[in-house]
């Protein structure tokens, strides 16, 4: 399927119905287990969230972008001529990043004027990037008459945020934002790119905590993560031939090549091997209706991310505690890159309101922050919702 065979019409619910356009959405994302495996060519299971950005294109007759935040109030202009664009470490990178790039992959990319809206809390680890990257390419390549398929746009995307942006992601992200469906969150193997859809059936809740606590991971921790990772791999490989990625070590092989490895890099390396291995069990236990045994999967990830990752934060720690601490709940763990942003927790639906009064105000009580908590469900990708009144075919 292309992504120019949008989805089915609909009532308009977002935007301003008086604009002239076409409208698109790409939705943020969570991950409910499989955290810094996706650059190590591993395993993930997120699911797109109904949290959306949502991009307004009008056609111009120059080469020139004209991008207007409603979260930001703030309006830039590029022009696609430019073959020097450099990024601003500003908002708007993401924006550029997708132009440059899909220019670069031989799209011609028509001027247009971009009405951007986002509904994912920025900094919160629910990737509010991914969704403004696939929203904007969609619409762009929507207004340039151009054609791609679903996991070739969700590889420009991750190019335009490894390659201008300076965020050295994986995929998973964009291939979410492009590939999600309803009801159903996603294994993904990250290396063949193959998937597989699961059920998330009504019987279960997923429930998103913001900390409140804004991360900032371009060429930063993360990035950092990224090197000691690429450290095990040439260090291993010297004694694992056709080792390229730690996807390909076993955890026995792991313990057994230990001595190769220095301290910090071993206690990396075996959060991302275990994490794989906890990813395809998880993927199991969800499609034999095994809650207990997904979420307690759930839990050690989290450990692992805590102890031997080291990204997550204190006042990660206390929301997941907090959660663990309310029957009813399977699993709770953080979500996203770490050192701040979210949690995910597979809650049992009789549970909800229980769940959100002791973590909301013992979350509270400790920090002085008042938590968000978002009751989700799985959403479809990216989109395109309708053609505003006045608008044209083209």
């Amino acid at each position: 399927m292309t992504i120019l065979e949008s989805a089915a019409e609909r009532t308009p619910t977002v935007g301003n119905p008086a604009r002239r356009g076409r409208v698109f959405r790409a939705p943020g994302r969570v991950n409910l287990i499989g955290e810094h495996t996706d650059y190590n060519e591993g395993f993930v299971m997120p699911a797109a969230l109904g949290f959306s950005t949502f991009v307004t294109v009008t056609p111009r007759a120059d080469r020139k972008l004209l991008v207007f935040s409603e979260n930001f109030s703030e309006e830039v202009e590029f022009d696609l001529a430019d073959e020097h664009a450099v990024p601003r470490h500003h908002w708007s990178d993401y924006v550029r990043g997708v132009a440059v790039t899909l220019q670069d992959a031989g799209y011609y990319i028509s001027g247009a004027n971009l009405h951007i809206r986002g509904e994912v809390p920025i900094g919160s680890g629910l990737s509010s990037s991914a969704a403004i990257e696939v929203a904007t390419a969609y619409a762009l390549l929507s207004n340039s008459n151009q054609q791609t398929d679903r996991v070739n746009l969700a590889q420009l995307c991750q190019r335009a945020e490894n390659e201008f942006v300076g965020m050295r992601c994986g995929i998973m992200d964009q291939f979410i934002a492009c590939c999600g469906e309803a009801g159903k969150s996603l294994l993904l193997d990250c290396r063949s790119l193959e998937y597989q859809l699961l059920p998330l059936p009504k019987a279960v809740r997923l429930i998103v905590c913001n900390t409140m606590v804004r991360h900032q991971l371009a060429g930063g921790e993360y990035n950092t993560r990224r090197k000691e990772c690429a450290a095990g791999v040439e260090a291993l490989g010297r004694k694992l031939p056709g080792v390229r990625a730690l996807r390909d070590v076993s955890e026995l092989q792991l313990e057994q090549h230990a001595a190769l490895l220095p301290p910090l890099i071993y206690r990396r390396c075996r959060h991302v091997i275990s994490e794989n291995a906890r990813v395809l069990a998880a993927a199991g236990a969800l499609n034999e209706g095994d809650f207990a045994s997904c979420g307690e999967l759930m839990n050690r990830s989290h450990d692992s991310l805590r102890q031997d990752y080291q990204v997550s934060c204190r006042e990660l720690d206390l929301m997941v505690d907090l959660a663990r601490s309310v029957p009813g709940v399977f699993g709770a763990r953080m979500t996203g890159g770490g050192f701040g942003g979210c949690t995910v927790n597979l809650v049992e639906a009789g549970a909800v309101e229980q769940f959100k009064s002791v973590v909301a105000k013992g979350y509270l009580e400790a920090t002085g922050i008042k938590p968000g908590i978002y009751i989700c469900e799985a959403s479809n990708g990216a989109e395109e919702l309708y053609r505003t009144r006045g608008s044209s075919d083209q």
